[in-house]
């Protein structure tokens, strides 16, 4: 397994050079991205307009050789628009099903929270179970599938939080943030032009994605791992600043997260640091912190702060 790992790890590198091509000094953003994919989880960016959310979507649906849709979504979309509709055909005296934009490998969801929550909820079969249920009829969806979601600050005009049990399906929650003067300097001479996710070409396709993310999940994690993120599940739940703490799935989502990075790192093994790296992307979006706890940070920001200061009182196993 160490040599398909290792070999593996290289082609992801290649993949890496060709997006940074495109989404200047994010790096880690990026690593995050793919961590997700070979997960087989959903990306939720959230930030400020402008930052690259978009660009780095569809930089990473580009460079697979596989299916790909963008959605926008508007507050007058249904929930049809995204799943499909059931048709009378004339020709046969029945109902046909259309299917919608969500039937492709990859899903950009563009701007999700400008959208109502009926809407929204049409998303959430698709991400947890992979298929859509029309009519009464189960149609699934093809693999590997993932919906990269951006999203505005909920502080923007115009935006529908969205709820707790939608944020519990993605795997991971991002910031894009400012890029550094020299990289937008570079942005800058870049985009003079045609749009450079235009000069990205498909380095995989779908089989190798299934194949890796097959790979993946006989990744080995010892017990005193699984205990150390499950003592830090436990301490979300136990603490007075939350009034929701990581749910199971979340633990699981954690666990799978952990295996990607030590796969993309090209590893078949895991180390404490895959799970430190990973808990606030995975878990902050997870959490609700108390109405007690006063700041003068965004909640979003405060959710953060506590995971990091619950891993920095929690022993690491040697």
């Amino acid at each position: 397994m160490q040599s398909t790992t290792t070999t593996a790890s290289t082609r992801l590198a290649g993949l890496l050079r060709s997006i940074s091509g495109v989404v200047k000094g994010k790096e880690d953003v990026i690593q995050l991205a793919l961590t997700t994919l070979l997960a087989r989880g959903h990306l939720l960016i959230e930030d400020v307009p402008g930052v690259g959310k978009t660009t780095l979507a569809q930089a990473l649906a580009r460079s697979f050789d596989c299916s790909f849709q963008r959605i926008q979504f508007t507050s007058d979309m249904l929930p049809s628009d995204v799943i499909g509709v059931s048709v009378f055909n004339p020709a046969t005296q029945g109902f046909e099903f259309k299917p919608g934009p969500i039937f492709a490998n990859i899903i950009v969801a563009d701007e999700i929270n400008r959208t109502t929550p009926k809407t929204q909820s049409a998303l959430l079969e698709a991400m947890n179970e992979s298929q859509i249920t029309v009519d009464n009829h189960t149609h699934p969806l093809p693999k590997p599938f993932l919906v990269l979601a951006t999203q505005n600050p909920i502080e923007h005009h115009g935006t529908y939080p969205l709820p707790e049990s939608q944020l519990d399906r993605f795997l991971m929650r991002i910031r894009m943030g400012y890029p550094s003067r020299a990289s937008e300097k570079e942005i800058i001479r870049n985009n003079s032009g045609a749009a450079p996710v235009d000069k990205i070409s498909a380095l995989m396709d779908a089989a190798d994605v299934i194949a890796m993310q097959d790979t993946v999940s006989h990744v080995r994690v010892e017990e005193s791992l699984l205990d150390y993120a499950l003592e830090i599940v436990e301490r979300t739940r136990q603490t007075e600043q939350l009034s929701l703490g990581v749910s199971p799935r979340g633990a699981v989502m954690l666990h799978r997260a952990a295996q990607a990075r030590a796969f993309l790192e090209g590893r078949d093994y895991c180390l404490p640091d895959d799970f430190k790296r990973l808990v606030v992307p995975v878990f902050a979006h997870r959490v609700v912190v108390s109405s007690r706890y006063v700041s003068t940070q965004k909640k979003s920001e405060q959710a953060e702060t506590i995971l990091r200061e619950i891993m920095e009182t929690t022993r690491v196993p040697l």
